[in-house]
């Protein structure tokens, strides 16, 4: 699956996932836990890893954390990023073992170091070309290099009609990036280890400024917004920014930034971007569950217990799915409340069941690749429903192994 007007890119390999060019669009995440506290940033990854995280950052960020990288790389099964601000040239330097672990480095050119920017940035670059390692530029503009963008106001400011200054911050966003990667590539670093990004907090300045940043230059680009926010606003802006730079070719690898809930689940960014990418029809995660919303027809809460039973199983069933059948996460099922929409959802689906409504008769017509199958009657709909499901699931994809 892919958009016909992809970006085309270089290749970079990111301790052996591969990002850009026609490759599948890769899922990453950021553990919020202290690095250098190895139990608690272990489980975190794996858990990141295991809901579907192909790529997972840390925060680098002191001496402590410098030393329980190697550890923390010994104890997962995906590549591991640093994400490294102010000190990045000295821990790389001072810890060779956690620069020889990291798959690849995050560098902010905006944190590396004021007058000796040029030379911190240079140090960095170096250790990464000594340990065979990708970098990605990341500009934010919470903290761009506020020399650049100084010299570009102060231009900005003698120009007959001058911008205003959003959209000089969104140059010297994009000027940063570029002359950043140059400084790269000329300190000794290959153009297929670097990755871009360009972080921003606001929708419309994401799309803008990665409208601009993508015809520069043939780098792969990280998207995200830097800081999504809670709850649904976060997924809705996430949502709505990366989609539209995804249905225009334009991204290669994501991050969904959600701020979870005091104790909450950090997993919930990496399924958020996986259903980005697949509602787009750009990739395939999970088998696809439709239901209605439920109306007036359905005062009944079955449905929604259903459907959400059988989502809860699809999701619990994927780990042992995805190595007995190949194109089970294409599965589509429907789950609708009443005979409204109910059959004609169903028939377009690969398996589907229609409920009756509160007052409809007490049957459920099971269809199967457009087909009605049988009816279900009774207390045990869903226990029989489900063993179609397992069922359908066998003799579908059995095969395509």
């Amino acid at each position: 699956m892919s958009v016909s007007n992809r970006r085309k890119t270089v290749v970079v390999d990111v301790g052996g996932v591969k990002v850009g060019s026609q490759r599948p669009i890769v899922v990453q995440s950021m553990t919020n836990t202290d690095t250098a506290d190895i139990p608690g940033t272990v489980a975190q990854v794996n858990a990141l890893h295991a809901a579907g995280s192909e790529l997972v950052r840390v925060t680098v960020n002191n001496d402590e954390a410098a030393r329980a990288v190697p550890e923390i790389v010994k104890q997962v099964r995906v590549p591991v990023i640093g994400d490294f601000h102010y000190n990045g040239h000295v821990l790389l330097t001072k810890y060779p073992d956690c620069a020889r672990a990291l798959a690849k480095y995050r560098i902010n050119p905006g944190n590396v170091g004021g007058k000796h920017h040029d030379e911190n940035f240079s140090a960095i670059v170096k250790v990464a070309v000594d340990n065979g390692k990708p970098v990605r530029i990341g500009v934010n503009w919470g903290s761009l290099d506020q020399n650049l963008l100084t010299e570009m106001m102060d231009a900005n400011a003698k120009l007959p009609q001058p911008l205003d200054a959003r959209d000089v911050t969104m140059n010297a966003m994009v000027e940063s990036a570029i002359q950043s990667a140059e400084l790269a590539e000329q300190t000794g670093l290959t153009h297929d280890k670097i990755i871009l990004s360009a972080k921003v907090s606001g929708v419309q300045d994401l799309v803008d400024v990665y409208r601009m940043l993508a015809p520069r230059s043939d780098y792969p680009l990280h998207l995200g917004l830097t800081e999504a926010g809670m709850g649904a606003k976060g997924v809705v802006a996430s949502t709505a920014g990366l989609s539209i730079l995804l249905q225009e070719g334009i991204g290669d690898t994501i991050r969904v930034s959600l701020t979870p809930k005091p104790g909450g689940d950090r997993t919930e960014e990496v399924l958020v971007a996986q259903q980005i990418l697949q509602s787009l029809g750009l990739r395939s995660f999970l088998p696809q569950v439709t239901a209605c919303p439920g109306c007036g027809r359905t005062t009944s809460t079955f449905f929604q217990e259903m459907a959400e039973e059988i989502q809860t199983y699809l999701r619990d069933q994927m780990p042992v799915w995805k190595g007995k059948y190949a194109g089970v996460e294409e599965l589509k099922v429907a789950v609708m409340g009443c005979v409204v929409n109910g059959p004609g959802e169903s028939k377009h689906a690969n398996i589907g069941i229609s409920l009756p409504g509160t007052f409809e008769e007490p049957k459920a017509p099971v269809f199967v690749d457009g087909a009605l199958k049988l009816t279900l009657r009774g207390d045990t709909i869903v226990a029989e429903f489900l063993k179609i499901l397992d069922d359908y699931v066998e003799k579908r994809y059995a095969s395509r192994k």
